[in-house]
């Protein structure tokens, strides 16, 4: 399995967890302000896989998971990613998975494999093009993924990076969508380079926007 990142240990990708990332290349999407292009974009060296593993073999004890994000992490051969999944288990460590949710049917074979996952959801359905480009089709996957999720026995999350074109109508329609879901987070956005031109919206907006969600589903403010 092809890996482009890794960072040792994180306070902040798995919640209530000291996590080891790892990152794999590629993305279906295109968000405006991704902070990983250069997986998407291939400016990576190559980790070998038995040397990413071995470094989180050293510091299990340290650890008490490992997250799988990318990129979009589904991209990688299924098989890959269950050997690399049994791998982290055999160590007795914790799975975390992280998704923009458009392959419903690989999350289903990884579902039993993993402990948590947290799935982007970046607009109303209705409107993600106003954050990527998709292809036909995405929009009934990813509906199909938040279903899979909803009715798992596994902890999970649904996220939204806060879009300054997002608006409180467009947060209370996603949160509608995912009515009585386990955890909901909205994450200010950070503005990439390129991009100085565009202003988030104000921390006092995020907690707004969050009470509404709050109505329906479990939201937390991360990033302010």
């Amino acid at each position: 399995m092809i890996i482009a990142g890794f960072a040792p240990n994180s306070c902040v990708d798995y919640p209530k967890n000291i996590a080891a990332v790892v990152f794999l290349p590629g993305c279906n999407f295109d968000c405006w302000y991704c902070h990983n292009r250069d997986l998407i974009e291939g400016r990576f060296t190559p980790i070998d896989e038995k040397e990413v593993l071995e470094k989180i073999e050293k510091r299990k004890r340290f650890l008490d998971g490992v997250v799988i994000t990318g990129g979009e992490p589904l991209l990688s051969p299924l098989n890959d990613l269950k050997a690399f999944i049994g791998k982290i288990k055999d160590m007795g460590l914790l799975v975390k998975l992280d998704s923009n949710g458009t392959f419903p049917d690989k999350l289903a074979e990884l579902l039993p494999l993993v402990d948590y996952v947290a799935m982007d959801i970046k607009a109303p359905i209705s409107q993600y093009r106003i954050v990527t480009p998709m292809r036909e089709g995405l929009e009934e996957n990813i509906k199909k993924s938040i279903r899979l999720l909803m009715s798992s026995n596994i902890d999970y999350e649904f996220r939204t990076t806060f879009d300054p074109n997002l608006t409180k109508n467009d947060i209370k329609e996603i949160a509608e969508m995912i009515t009585g879901a386990k955890a909901y987070s909205l994450q200010q956005i950070n503005i990439p380079k390129g991009h100085e031109d565009k202003l988030t919206r104000s921390s006092e907006y995020l907690t707004e926007c969050a009470e509404i969600a709050s109505q329906y589903v479990p939201t937390k403010v991360r990033n302010i």
